[in-house]
């Protein structure tokens, strides 16, 4: 029976190397697999789907005003789809995650829907994040750990200093070198732990 899935984790756990080994095994198997993301990650380019260990794939870009569920049923309609993949899922609509429900309930697709459950500051991230809390049937954890050996729950985002940011955007692409994994107690504390630290004490020496 097709579901609405959402895999979450938070930075750096291996969400799209998940993704992408999902999409291969369908493929694999002779499956027809639509790979959509958002056209607000462009870090490797407008519709690149690319993990830290060098998977990529092509994905179909998707503006904020684009129907999913039209598209979808238009494939669908031209050749069955097997599955539907999302990557990066924070970045959409609330409308389009119910879209990705109406796929399931009435085209019988299974959907895959990746993303970060929480934002730096500790909420939800987005919408579209509180709506497929709400409407998906399987929820699956990649987890990852903190730099004191206890499971990261948290995104710390930190400043050149090391120092915690506690306002501004929510979004900055391409920003990865400042955010840290941790627990909530040294999310509470700010502390990005030793190895970020390490990090920021190399790059100031690169640049003296």
């Amino acid at each position: 029976m097709a579901k609405l899935h959402f895999i979450h984790s938070v930075m750096n756990a291996g969400k799209t190397t998940h993704l992408l080994q999902v999409r291969y095994n369908y493929i694999e198997n002779g499956g027809n697999v639509l790979l959509f993301t958002s056209l607000v990650d462009d870090r490797f380019g407008v519709g690149k789907v690319k993990s830290r260990i060098g998977l990529e794939a092509d994905a179909i870009p998707l503006r904020k005003d684009d129907d999913i569920a039209a598209y979808v049923t238009a494939e669908h309609a031209r050749k069955k789809v097997t599955v539907v993949l999302i990557d990066e899922v924070q970045f959409m609509t609330a409308d389009q995650v119910r879209q990705l429900a109406w796929i399931v309930d009435e085209l019988k697709i299974p959907v895959m829907a990746y993303g970060l459950k929480n934002n730096v500051y500790g909420t939800l991230f987005s919408d579209a994040i509180a709506t497929i809390m709400a409407l998906a049937e399987d929820f699956q954890e990649i987890k990852q750990l903190c730099h004191c050996g206890r499971k990261a729950t948290m995104i710390l985002k930190f400043d050149p200093n090391g120092e915690p940011v506690r306002s501004g955007p929510v979004i900055e692409i391409g920003g990865e070198s400042r955010y840290v994994s941790v627990c909530r107690p040294h999310w509470t504390k700010g502390d990005i732990g030793p190895a970020a630290r390490q990090l920021l004490a190399e790059a100031v020496v690169a640049a003296e």
